[in-house]
């Protein structure tokens, strides 16, 4: 009698230590939850620049004839005229965040009826972006110039202009102004072409050295990518869009400027340790 307790027992020890063992490998493997989203990486560097000053001038589509264009708002280098080549920049000085950025950087003069309007927020992102292979890019060459938009546009067909309104997506962004909401400002950005055919620092149109990728791919005769410049401006003003217009003329022939006095070692540097890597860098192109 003695040994069938005895058997009950060390069965019923079995089938508990059994039953805490099935318990303990049903927690360990246990439902997975939803995976976990990649942070999205961001390849780009920038520069904070201020208005620096005004003149009816344009270095690259009329070189050496102070007053011949229409009205344009200079940021960054503030020697930049009619007559300013990467020499005369390189000695200057200029206004942007950081300051190793001599660069020039302009757009025509916009009007709120007769009043010029300078805008408050002016930024310019390097972005490894509009490339499949940002380790492919490039530093931006000493001395390049690049032209964006159509300043002879004759409609919103022929322009790559694009306005919206600050912290109001549900006003549809437009190629020409938009009537923004009081607590908003008029916005602004252009994206330069970053395919650099590999020789000329210029062209006889002032655009056909450079283009834009192709599914991703800087075609053959460009072959040479470079971090894409995106233009943004805010503007302080709002109401009625059609108060408006540029020193160009209509909002649809916006367009950008760009003259590179970027220092050779410290363009190298962020497109190395931003552009090609994909992390976003601050002002300093240090990341984090």
């Amino acid at each position: 009698m003695e040994k069938k307790t005895r058997t009950r027992q060390f069965g019923l020890h079995v089938a508990v230590v059994t039953a805490l063992v099935g318990a303990a490998l049903s927690a360990s493997v246990s439902t997975p939850g939803p995976a976990k989203a990649e942070p999205v990486r961001v390849a780009e560097f920038l520069a904070d620049c201020r208005l620096s000053h005004r003149l009816p001038d344009d270095p690259i589509v009329l070189p050496g004839l102070p007053g011949a264009s229409h009205s344009h708002d200079f940021f960054g280098n503030h020697a930049t005229d009619a007559h300013s080549d990467h020499a005369s920049l390189a000695r200057a000085t200029g206004n942007c965040d950081p300051v190793v950025d001599l660069s020039s950087y302009w757009v025509p003069t916009l009007y709120d009826g007769a009043t010029a309007v300078p805008p408050t927020g002016i930024t310019f992102y390097y972005l490894g972006e509009g490339v499949n292979a940002p380790a492919a890019i490039r530093p931006t060459p000493v001395g390049l110039k690049i032209v964006a938009g159509n300043a002879r546009a004759t409609g919103e067909a022929d322009s790559t202009a694009r306005w919206s309104c600050l912290h109001h997506g549900e006003v549809n962004p437009s190629k020409n102004f938009v009537t923004c909401p009081r607590d908003s400002m008029l916005e602004t950005y252009l994206d330069f072409p970053q395919c650099w055919n590999g020789r000329d620092l210029d062209s006889a149109d002032h655009k056909s050295h450079m283009t834009t990728p192709v599914a991703g791919n800087c075609p053959s005769t460009h072959p040479v990518p470079v971090p894409k410049l995106r233009m943004v401006l805010r503007y302080p003003v709002t109401g009625d869009g059609a108060r408006l217009r540029l020193s160009s003329g209509p909002g649809y022939t916006m367009h950008g400027d760009f003259f590179n006095v970027w220092p050779a070692a410290e363009m190298e540097r962020r497109v190395r340790n931003c552009i090609n890597v994909v992390l976003k860098c601050g002002h300093d192109g240090q990341h984090g």
